[in-house]
């Protein structure tokens, strides 16, 4: 059997841990980029059991390095040994390319770089970084609008499937 036919045969782990619905909600995603993040060793554990809360979470880049700054990793309640700060900043592994790209992008006045998601890939931690610009007030209420909009049209759809 070939590399790549063991390859197709061997599935990979995914299992998303969380989800920041805000982020939808509060900006226009324009871009999304998977990196890497660099965890202690209990924060896996408690990642692992979906204790994470992303309120004002945000990445940046500082010195040449992305942080992701305000996400909150609830400390796992078994561990005894050098036990990490909750809202600590995280390092994000990305490649110098990648960095760049996010910098220059991140310049432009309004955009910045919020977490979508939190998944394991294998046994990394990853998290997906969207670039986008924040939406006004107005752009909300019409995001609540066309959601509802389309609520009701499934549930009509549902209705008549059902007759």
């Amino acid at each position: 059997m070939s590399k790549a036919a063991a390859a197709v045969e061997k599935k990979e782990y995914f299992k998303v841990v969380a989800t920041n619905r805000r982020a939808r909600f509060d900006y226009h995603i324009e871009e999304s980029i998977e990196a890497g993040l660099e965890l202690y060793g209990s924060e896996v554990k408690s990642l692992r059991a979906g204790k994470v809360d992303f309120a004002d979470s945000y990445a940046r880049i500082y010195e040449g390095q992305a942080w992701l700054v305000g996400l909150r990793i609830t400390p796992y309640e078994k561990a005894f040994v050098e036990v990490p700060l909750a809202d600590r900043r995280r390092k994000l592994l990305l490649a110098r390319r990648e960095i760049d790209k996010l910098q220059q992008k991140t310049e432009r006045s309004g955009y910045t770089i919020v977490p979508l998601e939190l998944y394991f890939r294998g046994n990394w931690a990853k998290v997906k970084l969207g670039v986008g610009k924040g939406k006004t007030r107005g752009d909300k209420r019409e995001s609540l609008k066309e959601h509802a909009e389309r609520r009701e049209m499934q549930r009509e759809r549902r209705r008549r499937e059902k007759e």
